[in-house]
């Protein structure tokens, strides 16, 4: 199939951009790597009446440290994600996840902030997100506002961003010494969507883990915080008894549903599997 005719803009300005949308009376959509839009296209799953390509706007590019804070503007390509030193220093758990965003091909023109506000469930950094405690920078027309990464994700590809809204960048906090993180998921392929996945953020009050949040991808219709199995490690030396605890808890954190590929039980053993072996990893780091 093809896509149905449509206009095309490219605006220089969040403002110009937001102008566009509204001036087609909805009937619009942003693009900027094109990874995820082109083929819905395509495939007519979406049809607008015009395209706003907001690549060119360069307010939503650039990495920078503000205040204990690491700023991505939303055009960050998925590679830059990979190689970039601000991000490596200061959100090194993006860096860890950032390989396993399907090809290279694809990272070289997919960007962070579009895979952000689709919110693909299977997809890497909507999770990591959730892992960091991420903060979203939207523009609207009543303004900028930011949403916390806990509140952001509503649905199957629903977040809090309204019609008409534009993400324009994400708000990280940076790594602190006491710190510690690990990724990795767990596919048939490399380059696959997840069968599950989940990245690990860990604060250690000398040999006791002070908090961790642990967020999971690919077992539910959104990203999913384990905060029974971030309760199960509070306050505890990360030793095995604890890794064992954490795991039981988690039967009270996800439910995933059965489908095509895989049951919901077999998922679940990957989900303690794969979150085991990121706590053993967090272990020896710490």
């Amino acid at each position: 199939m093809k896509a149905r005719a449509f206009s095309y803009v490219r605006p220089t300005t969040v403002e110009g951009a937001l102008g566009a949308y509204a001036g087609s009376e909805g009937d619009a959509s942003y693009i900027a790597g094109g990874q995820s839009l082109v083929p819905a296209l395509a495939m007519r799953l979406q049809a607008p009446s015009l395209l706003v390509d907001v690549s060119h706007i360069q307010s939503m590019k650039g990495i920078a440290l503000e205040g204990g804070w690491l700023r991505i503007g939303a055009l960050t390509r998925h590679c830059e994600t990979l190689s970039d030193p601000l991000i490596r220093a200061h959100a090194p758990l993006l860096s860890e996840a950032a390989p396993h965003v399907a090809h290279p091909a694809i990272r070289n023109k997919g960007t962070l902030g579009g895979s952000v506000a689709l919110a693909d469930p299977a997809s890497e950094f909507p999770g990591m997100m959730l892992a960091l405690d991420a903060q979203m920078e939207i523009a609207g027309p009543s303004g900028v506002r930011r949403v916390a990464a806990a509140d952001f994700f509503i649905d199957l590809y629903q977040t809090a961003i309204e019609p008409g809204e534009l993400l324009v960048a994400l708000h990280v906090p940076a790594v602190k010494p006491n710190q510690r993180w690990a990724f990795d998921e767990l596919a048939r392929r490399r380059g696959d969507y997840a069968i599950v996945g989940a990245g690990v953020m860990a604060s250690f009050d000398d040999s006791a883990v002070a908090e961790a949040r642990i967020a999971f991808i690919s077992v539910g219709p959104t990203p999913i915080r384990a905060r029974g199995a971030e309760a199960a490690l509070a306050g505890r030396v990360l030793d095995a008894a604890a890794i064992r605890r954490a795991q039981e808890a988690l039967e009270g954190d996800l439910d995933p549903p059965d489908d095509t590929h895989m049951t919901a039980a077999m998922r679940m053993h990957l989900a303690r599997v794969l979150m085991g072996r990121l706590l053993q990893r967090v272990r020896e780091a710490a």
